[in-house]
């Protein structure tokens, strides 16, 4: 009789990614690293358990959009009166760009808990440089 696969803390194997964003779509980035993230390329994926590997992005400043995205406003309210603000997305990617691909990277993870510790595995760095080469990151290729 077949049995269902169910992963225990003690079994998950944890590994460390680094991705170039140069040139890269930031959604079709953003797609894959959450994938990544989440574990669900690793045959023992459960949905119930953090599975996933470390994530560290490197040259988010140098990440693209596709047609007219950069160009659309992202809007959000201070929650004071006429506290509406609004910046394109092509601006927030010029001033914060780790801020924004961390931003569009959380909107594709589960809002739970389980999706809180997944996101803690991300690192995203707006240069080329990262302090985490003591952990010997694999390089990972992301389709443009």
């Amino acid at each position: 009789m077949n049995r269902t696969y169910t992963a225990k803390p003690s079994t998950i194997e944890r590994d460390w990614y680094v991705v170039d964003a140069t040139g890269v779509p930031v959604g079709r980035l953003a797609a894959q690293v959450a994938q990544i993230l989440r574990g669900k390329h690793k045959p023992t994926f459960t949905y119930h358990m953090d599975c996933g590997d470390f994530v560290v992005v490197v040259n988010a400043d140098k990440a693209v959009w596709t047609g007219n995205k950069g160009k659309e406003l992202l809007y959000w309210h201070t929650m004071w009166p006429g506290g509406i603000r609004n910046i394109s997305r092509e601006d927030f990617l010029a001033e914060k760009p780790a801020r924004l691909l961390e931003k569009v990277i959380w909107g594709m993870l589960p809002k739970t808990k389980l999706g809180k510790s997944t996101y803690t595995k991300l690192k995203v760095y707006a240069g080329p440089d990262h302090p985490h080469e003591a952990q010997n990151p694999k390089p990972l290729e992301v389709r443009k």
